[in-house]
């Protein structure tokens, strides 16, 4: 299953974990590693035991260092294969400045990689429920332009929750590549590896039309 869901990031370069309503586009590891199952969100000893080792494997995948994880795509869980990482940041590099909560995020997680949603929320000090639309919109701007990663999971809650890091930091070297990278060049790339039509790629050029 490992090795499948492997060969699948690799191929498509961009993959959602779970389908949107069960929807096979955009494209998923669901429905790669399950394509004649539609999913059912069940965590009971009833239910599909296919939702759980998935969660399982996704969790494995984003601490391997062979793919990229993200909460990307409508900010739903993402995989990226390294070579369309790199030119995503790349193609998603603005100068345009992030908010302050955004940027004291940043900060904290180039200063220590990776952290719990419960440190960067004391870091950032938009701890509790008034603060949590703040966090959240703090965290979509960073996850949309790809400045941070996610790198497993950790308990510091009732549900495990995303170990959270500066991409500068826990991808170093794919940092580096897409700092030598035009958004021209990098343009150009998902453009040959992307149909017109494909959402992740709309979705990527909408989000640049933000900055």
């Amino acid at each position: 299953m490992r090795k499948k869901a492997l060969a699948a990031i690799e191929k498509h370069g961009i993959l959602l974990v779970y389908p949107i309503q069960n929807q096979k586009d955009p494209a998923s590891l669901w429905y790669n590693l399950f394509p004649r199952t539609p999913m059912r969100w069940e965590w009971d000893a009833g239910g599909d035991h296919k939702v759980s080792d998935l969660w399982l494997l996704k969790e494995e995948l984003s601490r391997s260092n062979l793919v990229v994880y993200t909460k990307w795509y409508q900010n739903r869980a993402t995989f990226f294969s390294k070579e369309v990482f790199v030119n995503m940041i790349a193609y998603l590099r603005s100068d345009s400045p992030l908010s302050n909560e955004s940027t004291t995020i940043l900060e904290a997680l180039e200063m220590d990689s990776p952290l719990s949603t419960k440190q960067i929320k004391e870091a950032a000090e938009l701890q509790g429920k008034f603060m949590e639309a703040a966090y959240n919109r703090a965290m979509k701007a960073l996850w949309q332009r790809l400045l941070v990663v996610a790198w497993g999971e950790v308990e510091d809650s009732s549900f495990p929750s995303l170990a959270v890091g500066a991409t500068k930091n826990i991808y170093e070297d794919l940092w580096n590549e897409a700092a030598r990278i035009s958004p021209k060049q990098a343009e150009a790339f998902l453009n040959s590896k992307f149909t017109s039509d494909n959402k992740f790629w709309k979705f990527a050029q909408k989000i640049r039309k933000t900055f």
